[in-house]
C-alpha cells in the first residue's frame, strides 16, 4: 500500500487528496489523523492526479498532515448465516455486545444486477398480517412495495408490525410443480438517520416479541455521519442476497427512512459542488435509488427471494416531491399512510384508495382463500370508494337527502375503516381472517350490488344475517 500526505482540502464529509497513481472508483481508504485515529473512507470520484474521498466516520480531526492509504479493494460485507439475531451499526460492525462476526465470505456491497432473462416473475404471496396490505394491496415475494408516510405518522409502528408478523403461509409453501421449497423466512431491518429514542423502541420491540431471532438489524442513527447512511442499505441488501440466493431464505428487507438516505445524497452532492437537480437533490438520485430497489427479486432455479419494503416520509405530505415521485416510478406500487385516518385513531392508518400493489393480481387467486381474493378486493374497493364520494355529498345536502342505498354505502365506509383497516398494531390476521372480515362487510350491501364477485362465491360466503341486521338498525 502506498501512503500519501497530500490532502489539499476538507469539505463537509469529503476529503480531497493528490495522487500519482491510478485509483479506482469506490476503492476503500484509510485515513490516519495526526492524533493517531484511523478513519475509513471510500473513493467517490477519481480523476488524473486528484481523488475525492467520502469519510464514513466524519472528517473531524483530519488536516493536511493526515496520512491517506488506498487499500486496493471495494467495501465488502462479511456474510454468514450467523448474522441472524445480530444488531449492527450503519457500517456493519456489531453493537449488540455479541462476539465478533466470523464470516463465511466477504461480498462486495455494490452487488450484481439480476440478469432480466434470469428473473423469475414474482407471483407468490407474503402474509404481513395487516388487512390493509394483505387484503387490498397484497405483497408478493420478490416485489418492491414502498410505504409512503409523513412526519409524525406511525410508520415505524407499521414497520415493526410487518417485521414481527411477516411470513410465508403454509398453503404457499409448495411451488407450482408441487415440490415443497423448504425455504425459511428472515427479515433484514435497515434503519437510516433515526433518533436514539426510535432505535431504543425498535430494539425493545424486536427483543420483546422474539422477532430478533430471525432478523439482522442495521442501525444508522441521526447523529452518525451522513456518509455512513449511503452504505447502510447496501450492507443490508448484500446480507439479504446472501441469505436468499446462497442459503435459500425468503428475505424481507425493510428500509427506513429513505428520505434520510436521500438527504445524505444531497449533502454529499452539495459538498462536491455538483449542479443540483429538482429541489437541490442530485440529478443522479433516480439512478442511485434504482440501484437499491432493483436488488429485489427472484432468480430462476433459486429457491430464495428478496422482497423490499422501503419506507419514506414525504416532506410536507407532498406525494409529488422528488423522493416519493422517483420511488413510485421504480417500485411496483405504494402503501399510503394517511394523516386523517391517524387523527381518527385508526391503527394502522392505511388509506387503501390511493395505495396500489401492481403485482397483487399475480400473487392471489382462487383456492387459497374465501372465494376469489381479487374479486373480493375489487368489490371492497368499489364500495369504499362509493362511500367516500357520498361523504362529500353529505357535507352539501345532508344525510336525510340520500336514498336508502346511499346510506348503506355510507355505513359501509364507516365500518370498513373501523373493522377492516382498524386492527391495532399488535393484531396478526391471517388472510382467511382478513377476507372473513371483508365478506362480513360486503354482506351489509344487497346481493344485487355485488357485481364484481362471482355468484357462486356470493352464495357460499354472503352472510344473510348481516344484511338483515343493517336493515333493522336503519329502521
Amino acid at each position: 500500500m502506498k501512503e500519501y500526505q497530500t490532502i489539499t482540502e476538507v469539505s463537509g464529509p469529503l476529503v480531497f487528496a493528490e495522487v500519482d497513481e491510478a485509483v479506482g472508483y469506490d476503492e476503500m481508504v484509510e485515513i490516519e489523523t495526526p492524533a493517531g485515529e484511523t478513519l475509513r473512507g471510500q473513493v467517490l470520484e477519481s480523476s488524473e492526479g486528484l481523488v475525492a474521498i467520502q469519510v464514513f466516520e466524519g472528517t473531524e480531526g483530519i488536516d493536511r498532515n493526515a496520512s491517506v492509504r488506498f487499500l486496493g479493494e471495494t467495501m465488502k460485507m462479511p456474510v454468514t448465516e450467523d448474522l441472524l439475531g445480530r444488531v449492527l451499526d450503519g457500517s456493519g460492525n456489531p453493537i449488540d455486545g455479541g462476539p465478533e462476526i466470523v464470516p463465511d465470505e466477504r461480498q462486495d456491497i455494490v452487488g450484481e444486477a439480476i440478469n432480466p432473462y434470469s428473473r423469475e416473475y414474482p407471483e407468490a404471496f407474503i402474509q404481513t398480517g395487516v388487512s390493509g396490505i394483505d387484503g387490498m394491496n397484497t405483497l408478493v415475494r420478490g416485489q418492491k412495495l414502498p410505504i409512503f408516510s409523513g412526519s409524525g405518522l406511525p410508520h415505524n409502528d407499521l414497520a415493526l408490525q410487518i417485521a414481527r408478523q411477516a411470513s410465508v403461509p403454509e398453503e404457499d409453501e409448495e411451488s407450482d410443480d408441487g415440490d415443497d421449497d423448504g425455504s425459511e423466512f428472515a427479515v433484514i431491518f435497515g434503519a437510516m438517520g433515526i433518533t436514539q429514542e426510535e432505535a431504543n423502541e425498535f430494539m425493545e420491540d424486536f427483543e420483546r416479541t422474539g422477532a430478533l431471532e430471525r432478523s439482522v438489524v442495521f442501525m444508522n442513527l441521526a447523529d452518525d455521519p451522513a456518509v455512513e447512511r449511503t452504505v447502510t442499505p447496501r450492507l443490508a441488501l448484500t446480507t439479504a442476497e446472501y441469505l436468499a440466493f446462497e442459503k435459500d431464505y425468503h428475505v424481507l428487507v425493510i428500509l427506513t427512512d429513505m428520505t434520510n438516505y436521500c438527504e445524505a445524497l444531497r449533502e454529499i452532492g452539495a459538498a462536491r459542488e455538483e449542479v443540483p437537480g429538482r429541489r437541490g437533490y442530485p440529478g443522479y438520485m433516480y439512478t442511485d435509488l434504482a440501484q437499491l430497489y432493483e436488488r429485489a427479486g427472484r432468480i430462476e432455479g433459486q429457491e430464495g427471494s428478496v422482497t423490499q419494503i422501503p419506507i419514506l416520509t414525504m416532506p410536507s405530505d407532498d406525494i409529488t416531491h422528488p423522493i416519493p415521485d422517483l420511488t413510485g416510478y421504480i417500485t411496483e406500487g405504494q402503501i399510503i399512510v394517511d394523516r386523517s385516518l391517524n387523527s381518527q385513531g385508526v391503527e394502522p392508518p392505511i388509506d387503501v384508495l390511493p395505495s396500489l400493489s401492481r403485482l397483487m393480481d399475480d400473487g392471489i387467486g382462487e383456492g387459497l382463500t374465501r372465494g376469489d381474493h381479487g374479486d373480493v378486493s375489487d368489490q371492497l374497493y368499489a364500495a369504499y370508494a362509493e362511500g367516500e364520494d357520498l361523504r362529500d355529498l353529505v357535507n352539501i345536502v345532508g344525510r336525510e337527502a340520500l336514498s336508502e342505498r346511499d346510506n348503506k354505502y355510507l355505513d359501509f365506509a364507516e365500518r370498513f375503516e373501523a373493522e377492516f383497516i382498524q386492527q391495532g398494531f399488535d393484531t396478526n390476521r391471517t388472510i382467511e381472517e382478513t377476507l372473513g372480515v371483508g365478506w362480513k362487510l360486503l354482506s351489509m350491501l344487497p346481493k344485487s350490488e355485488l357485481n364484481r364477485v362471482d355468484e357462486e362465491f356470493i352464495d357460499q360466503y354472503y352472510i344473510e344475517d348481516e344484511s338483515e341486521t343493517v336493515e333493522a338498525s336503519a329502521d
